[in-house]
């Protein structure tokens, strides 16, 4: 399902925080299928991959956020490629340096996310990208250009340094 190596970079740099892409000491990739029970192969394969690599400190956090982030993908931008379904996709994106941890998830829709309010904590739902903001140290978004389609939301964690 996941696949490793930097490569990955080169399309989401665009997108992500300013880190340097080439001194990341860790990446992996996931496609996720267009229906809700990504969210639960995406939480598998983030805690697989988070526990390859020790990121023990944001485990919960990270977790979470991946999920509401898929979750966004999944109801509001899947949607938007009916009519293409070769762009109607989700990936999921990890990358850690030594002391942050990037969650990206790129997915087919031009649609800007659009934090709800978060006053009204008796909604069902729509509480997503406040829990993004609030369990993450920063969050973002950017529209994909050249061959991708698309854009991509991603959230930065901070990691206490090893040792």
């Amino acid at each position: 399902m996941g696949t490793n190596g930097s490569t990955m970079l080169k399309p989401l740099r665009q997108g992500l925080p300013p880190l340097d892409p080439a001194a990341v000491s860790d990446a992996a990739s996931c496609a996720l299928p267009a229906r809700l029970e990504a969210v639960r192969e995406a939480r598998r394969f983030t805690r697989g991959t988070l526990d390859q690599w020790d990121v023990g400190d944001r485990f919960d956090d990270i977790c979470l956020v991946v999920s509401e982030l898929v979750t966004n993908a999944l109801r509001h931008a899947l949607p938007d490629a009916a009519g293409c379904p070769d762009r109607a996709s989700v990936r999921l994106h990890l990358m850690r340096w030594s002391e942050r941890l990037v969650c990206a998830v790129r997915d087919p829709s031009h649609q800007t996310p659009v934090p709800r309010d978060s006053d009204d904590f008796s909604a069902e739902s729509g509480r997503g990208l406040f829990l993004v903001d609030s369990f993450s140290d920063s969050w973002g978004w950017h529209p994909l250009a050249g061959t991708l389609h698309g854009k991509v939301v991603w959230a930065l964690f901070r990691l206490r340094p090893a040792g």
